[in-house]
């Protein structure tokens, strides 16, 4: 009572308060359970969206793969195979490098992908309008408008995450004093808002994807990819509006984890309905893979 002292840094003090013992150091490893399966799961999924990249280049002269437009497929493949690795960055002991690179490459992998998204429903929509007698519309398909699409939302992002790391670059960081017993080690953001910034921005390119692929819901079902379009961005929609209220009530590596499990969710989201259907008929009903097939689909849509 009379010889009070607080503990050093790294330090608490024991149930008796005669003596000091040290923090446990914490972060998301992946030696613990949790980063094992995450990691695992990461992997797993990035192998099938490889391999339904190679069914695609294999079948690529088939009309399924010729009518929704090729090169923006795979791009939207390689993004997803990118998006899953990069949910590795958040796993380990937070490093300089991993703290500047995993916030920004997911943020900019993720948007390429919605960009592809995006692309390939207003791409559908106007092949379809382009097909009436008469449209004004022909003209717009042979001006390379996925490409600029694509190109011009994911820019937007990269500038984003440009400035974020100029002005306030996440970086590696230890709080001591959230749990008594425990140092937690982390990544601060460095700017909260340019974190969210990115996060509303993928939030704001996945909505207006959802409203074109929901005026497309009544186009022809041959080779119509909107339907499918519809239905992964609403998962996607889903998961990301329940991620701010959950990533804000944890802390500590469950807080990582909750991301994690956001990014892997909303690419398995994407990679299923889009893909999974596409590869039902390439592999398994051939038949319905049929240029004769897509024509019926259009004569259905006039």
């Amino acid at each position: 009572m009379d010889d009070c002292l607080p503990c050093p840094e790294g330090q608490y003090p024991n149930n008796h308060h005669d003596s000091c013992l040290p923090k446990q150091v914490v972060f998301l490893s992946y030696e613990d359970l949790l980063g094992t399966t995450l990691a695992t799961t990461a992997l797993i999924f990035a192998c099938i969206a490889t391999v339904v990249l190679g069914i695609f280049i294999k079948y690529q002269d088939t009309p399924i793969v010729k009518a929704n437009n090729r090169n923006i497929t795979y791009l939207l493949l390689v993004s997803l195979v990118l998006s899953f690795l990069c949910s590795l960055l958040f796993i380990g002991k937070p490093e300089k490098v991993t703290c500047l690179l995993r916030q920004t490459a997911f943020g900019i992998v993720f948007s390429v992908a919605i960009s592809c998204v995006l692309a390939k429903t207003i791409i559908v929509i106007l092949a379809f309008m382009a097909s009436v007698p008469g449209s004004k519309m022909r003209g717009w398909l042979g001006k390379q408008l996925d490409n600029y699409i694509v190109v011009s939302c994911s820019l937007i992002q990269v500038v984003v995450c440009t400035i974020w790391l100029a002005i306030s670059p996440p970086y590696p960081d230890a709080d001591m004093n959230l749990v008594a017993d425990e140092i937690i080690l982390g990544c601060n953001e460095g700017s909260t808002v340019m974190f969210y910034c990115v996060l509303f921005y993928l939030l704001f390119l996945a909505i207006v994807g959802f409203s074109v692929a929901f005026q497309g819901r009544h186009l022809p079902d041959s080779f119509n990819e909107t339907k499918f379009i519809f239905f992964s961005l609403l998962c996607f929609c889903s998961v990301w509006l329940s991620f701010f209220p959950t990533y804000l009530s944890t802390k500590g590596k469950y807080m990582v984890a909750v991301e994690i499990f956001s990014i892997l969710s909303s690419s398995v989201g994407l990679l299923g309905c889009i893909f999974f259907p596409k590869c039902f008929v390439i592999l398994l009903r051939p038949d319905l893979n049929t240029k004769k097939q897509l024509m019926r689909g259009k004569k259905e849509g006039m």
